[in-house]
């Protein structure tokens, strides 16, 4: 795992729970693969408690699945799971880009470009970690400009599924559409078009779909194609 540092005022729960998804999302803990409250609460430098508390938060958001005799393990990537978020990111984020049309000061404006400018920097230098922070707070930001953060951070919290196909994206699809899709939203919200912002912030969130056969070829483990065989998960036991 990679681990960064506690944040100010972060619970235990809170920072476990924080360093086990970040990690997972990046595909550091790869789907399919076992984790150990025991070992995590080592490398964490912490007590248990606060590990299974955050292991039980991402069984319930899909990310962590339970089986008798074989204990935790990453999630593999359910595309039905991926289906579902990017309906609710598109039903929502086509609504926060019309109703920035008309309303976003040049100011703001400028500050979204510099984002932009910094993806196109990593995108060149082949950063897809910083990638993947850039292109995240571009989207976050929509939402905080129409002073809707609040919904963003309940939808982040049932992307994990979708946030590894994006991670899986940056690492094999060869022609990243990333920046030039954030530039076309970026200029349409600019002119005050709102049919032209909800159809390019549909097309956007939704190239996963001609992205898919390219990762699944390179990664075929790390997908859901049937379901499991070892067994029916269970819930995680309190302590």
């Amino acid at each position: 795992m990679e681990i960064t540092k506690r944040l100010l005022n972060e619970s235990a729960r809170e920072y476990a729970l924080r360093q086990i998804r970040n990690n997972i999302i990046a595909l550091k803990l790869k789907p399919g693969s076992n984790v150990s409250d025991n070992e995590l609460a080592r490398e964490l430098g912490m007590s248990r408690t606060p590990v299974r508390e955050a292991l039980q938060e991402l069984q319930k958001i899909n990310l962590i699945e339970v089986y008798p005799q074989r204990g935790s393990v990453v999630s593999h990537i359910d595309f039905d799971i991926v289906e579902e978020t990017v309906f609710l990111r598109r039903v929502l984020e086509k609504a926060v880009v019309e109703e920035l049309c008309g309303s976003i000061t040049e100011e703001k404006l400028l500050e979204l470009e510099k984002n932009i400018k910094l993806q196109e920097f990593y995108l060149d230098n082949l950063t897809p970690e910083k990638m993947m922070e850039l292109d995240n707070e571009f989207h976050k930001s929509l939402f905080v400009l129409c002073n809707k953060e609040r919904i963003y951070d309940l939808m982040e919290g049932m992307l994990g599924h979708f946030d590894r196909i994006r991670t899986l994206s940056l690492y094999s699809v060869k022609d990243i559409k990333i920046v030039s899709d954030h530039k076309a939203i970026l200029n349409a919200i600019r002119i005050n078009d709102k049919k032209l912002a909800g159809d390019f912030i549909i097309k956007h969130l939704s190239r996963y779909k001609l992205d898919q056969s390219e990762i699944m070829e390179n990664y075929p483990e790390y997908f859901n194609t049937e379901k499991e065989k070892t067994g029916v998960p269970t819930i995680l036991s309190s302590l």
